[in-house]
């Protein structure tokens, strides 16, 4: 059994990346969100270390997942003891809950990366953005993984 807590909406930016971070190198690019989740994208690399990984969430991200599974885990647990404080109500034990946790605060996610530079890769014809710095001194493509030395 699996229950949605809720979305977390990862913003677009002006040309429709969204941005990612690497877990291993802590670089972030940004890749079209239809790339990111093509079937025929097996694992994305991080265009700056060439990393594999499961998936490329920023801590910002991250760190609103958690918010809102802590907001709901709190909801659960306040639910489920008015519950059973309407139950023990007739028996000679009672108690009365007075008020809920206070919820964390779940601010949207905003993105003020703005300096990386859209590459095409030949192989995969798709684009990414990345650092200017790996565009001039090379790159791999977070598709298939190929290194691209100097990229045009």
């Amino acid at each position: 059994m699996s229950t949605t807590i809720g979305e977390v909406s990862i913003p677009v930016d002006d040309s429709g990346f969204i941005l990612l971070q690497c877990p291993f190198c802590s670089e972030f690019f940004k890749l079209h969100p239809k790339d990111y989740e093509a079937d025929d994208v097996i694992k994305i690399h991080c265009p700056s270390c060439g990393f594999k990984a499961h998936d490329y969430l920023t801590e910002e991200v991250l760190e609103l997942a958690r918010k809102k599974a802590i907001n709901y885990t709190n909801n659960l647990i306040h639910k489920e003891i008015k519950k059973l404080e309407r139950q023990l109500k007739s028996a000679n034990f009672s108690f009365k809950v007075s008020k809920q946790v206070q919820h964390v605060d779940e601010y949207p996610i905003r993105y003020g990366i703005d300096n990386l530079e859209v590459i095409k890769y030949p192989c995969c014809d798709r684009e990414a953005k990345i650092k200017s710095i790996y565009k001039m001194c090379g790159s791999y493509c977070p598709f298939c993984g190929v290194r691209y030395e100097k990229n045009r």
